[in-house]
């Protein structure tokens, strides 16, 4: 069973882009995040990224969820694991 999911992209037909309202910003923003997480595009560019822009965007990933998640919400959300 899969644990991940990415189907907001593929429902989502409002406006894509930003600085127009918050909300359609949080739209864009996921559209953004699954259509960039997609497997097809990520394998293409992670061959093409230099170490330090892949560093870059993991140091990003790892400050916001520790801004953002606590420690269940970390291995809930982002692990899947059922965390005690």
């Amino acid at each position: 069973m899969k644990k991940h999911t990415h189907d907001f992209v593929n429902s989502y037909d409002g406006f894509v882009g930003f600085g127009l309202d918050r909300q359609t910003d949080e739209d864009s923003l996921v559209v953004y995040l699954q259509k960039f997480s997609d497997d097809e595009l990520a394998s293409t560019l992670k061959k093409r990224m230099s170490d330090e822009e892949i560093n870059q965007i993991v140091d990003l990933i790892h400050r916001l969820m520790h801004n953002h998640f606590s420690e269940d919400e970390y291995h809930t959300l982002f692990l899947k694991d059922d965390h005690p």
